[in-house]
């Protein structure tokens, strides 16, 4: 495969991957201090596992070679979790989700502002239809909410897409070992905030376990490694999939039927990207072959 592919099948892996987030979210029934400081804690060991399979002995070289930009693809995707996760519990969920969409459009910009890389037409116009698609989604769903809850959304976008960004900036450096300083970090201000720790129940912990101890570690790890071959802002794109399987998760377990408008936000996500894979295909085979 070339490049394209393999960030293509990297990025929809773990998209497909950490489709149960919102689903599992549904049935954890803890406090929001203490979903994310469990999410921090167990996503630490669970990244590590991943970095020590991956890596074996030199796991920590890795981590070293990530340099200062690792350490600011940590902070940037701290600032992500945190900003979800809160953001949930301050404003409506609707909301979150459709400042989130904005996420492929930030990174866009700043890959054109910092790395001076040029999108093609066909993907600014994808970028367009997945952000309605997304707000016909969650549509019934929005509302005022709160300013500290939209901030937080804003901080999750703003995160996530300067992450991905930062980490497109050093090729051919692997970041994903990184994610495992960003559990740590999560989990550290989130105690100094919250200021105890409650061991859950066996039934919630469970779930923690399945959700933050292996769902998100190994989809996220394959995530990160996806601005190795593609720009950050088709990484983004690609994660609005998971909105789209999310809901249908939803539907398909807890029976909470989206309406039409919803179904017709997915199936327009859905086309958007199925189009821009085309394209993308039909215009590397047209390209000129270098001799």
């Amino acid at each position: 495969m070339d490049n394209h592919q393999k960030g293509l099948l990297l990025t929809a892996l773990g998209v497909l991957i950490i489709s149960p987030d919102a689903l599992l979210l549904r049935l954890i029934s803890i406090p929001p201090d203490q979903l994310v400081l469990w999410r921090g804690l167990l996503s630490v060991l669970g990244f590590w596992l991943i970095m020590v399979a991956r890596y074996r002995r030199h796991w920590f070289r890795a981590c070293l070679a990530c340099g200062p930009t690792g350490l600011g693809c940590a902070l940037l995707f701290t600032c992500s979790t945190l900003g979800f996760v809160l953001g949930n519990h301050f404003t409506k969920a609707g909301n979150v989700l459709v400042i989130l969409a904005a996420s492929p459009l930030i990174a866009a910009l700043l890959s054109r502002l910092f790395l001076h890389e040029r999108l093609p037409l066909r993907t600014w116009l994808a970028i367009a239809a997945c952000l309605l698609g997304i707000s016909l989604i969650v549509l019934e769903d929005t509302g005022d909410g709160s300013v500290t809850g939209n901030l937080l959304a804003f901080m999750a976008a703003l995160g996530l897409a300067g992450n991905l960004t930062l980490a497109r900036s050093k090729p051919g450096t692997d970041m994903s070992p990184m994610l495992a300083v960003s559990g740590l970090f999560t989990f550290l201000l989130t105690f100094a905030w919250s200021g105890h720790i409650m061991l859950p129940g066996t039934t919630d912990m469970s779930w923690l376990i399945l959700l933050c101890l292996v769902l998100l570690p190994a989809g996220f790890t394959l995530i990160q490694r996806g601005p190795l071959y593609l720009p950050s802002a088709e990484v983004s794109l690609l994660m609005l999939l998971e909105t789209v399987f999310g809901t249908l998760l939803v539907w398909l377990f807890l029976s909470e039927r989206p309406g039409n408008q919803g179904l017709l936000g997915g199936a327009m996500v859905l086309l958007a990207m199925l189009a821009k894979i085309i394209l993308d295909r039909r215009s590397l085979n047209s390209a000129p072959v270098r001799a």
